[in-house]
């Protein structure tokens, strides 16, 4: 008589997935196997550790295997979760986005931070110029019941997946998502807040990231040119059109000394008030001025 197949465990799948993320050179392996496993047993990271021993149903176990062998190809986490947290929203990220960075909250919690404050019936409007995932715009949003935001990518698969995420999160009402280039195309003094996250790296450094980066995130949204700020001079030039009289204009860097190379380029633009801000890590990298 042959024998019954033995149903693995928890334990014994996620020590096989820590082996072979580690083998493919992920340093956060227990971490990253730990998660996909929580996301195929449709559980929080935390509950999936609490009874390992216990059997792995074939069907989930084949997903949790196709889940890790996606990050053993170095596919970043977020990218095969299908989400990333953001200042306490679960925003929905695929291969047509960054992968929101945990410093890009510390933009969010300084543009919220230069908005007048609300007043009863007067509504700000906020533009967030290359969206990609929305989770700026709908960061604002949140945080802001009295703001409407206008989120903006050149990516129509990029707009796609930052109306998606605006819809989920029940802000389709606040945050309208369109295809454009900058701010080139609405018209003078039309806003109380521009922020930006946009692609800053020189070009000749992408292409040597983490795969996890040069080859799964849009290159688009990574490359600023040969020196960084080919995207950055656009946008501080345009931005003061588009901007009320004392609006401010909020932007991310790659952070250090290209952090006061746009605040220079902020300053012949015309901005007023233009400060730097570091990030959790203490690099100088973000820029804001007044128009």
């Amino acid at each position: 008589m042959r024998a019954a197949p033995v149903t693995p465990t928890c334990r014994a799948e996620l020590t096989a997935a820590v082996d072979l993320l580690s083998a493919a050179g992920i340093s956060a392996a227990r971490v990253d196997a730990e998660w996909l496993l929580a996301a195929v047993l449709g559980v929080g990271r935390v509950e999936a550790q609490l009874d390992l021993d216990r059997p792995l149903p074939s069907p989930v176990a084949a997903r949790y295997a196709a889940a890790v062998r996606r990050r053993a190809r170095r596919e970043p986490l977020q990218q095969v979760l299908g989400w990333e947290a953001f200042r306490g929203l679960r925003v929905h990220v695929t291969a047509d986005v960054l992968v929101p960075r945990p410093e890009t909250e510390t933009l969010v919690e300084w543009a919220l931070g230069l908005l007048p404050p609300a007043e009863n019936g007067v509504r700000l409007r906020a533009l967030d110029l290359g969206t990609g995932s929305g989770a700026i715009a709908c960061a604002l949003a949140a945080e802001r019941s009295d703001v409407d935001v206008v989120a903006i990518d050149v990516s129509w698969a990029a707009a796609a997946v930052a109306r998606d995420n605006a819809r989920r999160l029940d802000l389709g009402g606040r945050v309208s998502v369109i295809v454009g280039d900058l701010a080139d195309s609405l018209g003078p003094a039309w806003a109380d807040l521009i922020v930006s996250n946009p692609p800053y790296l020189p070009s000749a450094i992408v292409s040597g990231l983490e795969p996890e980066v040069s080859v799964h995130e849009p290159r688009m949204a990574l490359d600023g040119g040969s020196d960084g700020l080919t995207v950055i001079r656009r946008i501080v030039a345009s931005a003061r059109r588009a901007l009320r009289p004392g609006a401010p204009l909020v932007l991310e860097s790659a952070g250090g000394g290209q952090a006061g190379a746009v605040a220079g380029l902020c300053r012949v633009a015309g901005f007023a008030s233009v400060a730097v801000r570091a990030d959790l890590a203490g690099v100088d990298r973000f820029v804001a001025g007044r128009a």
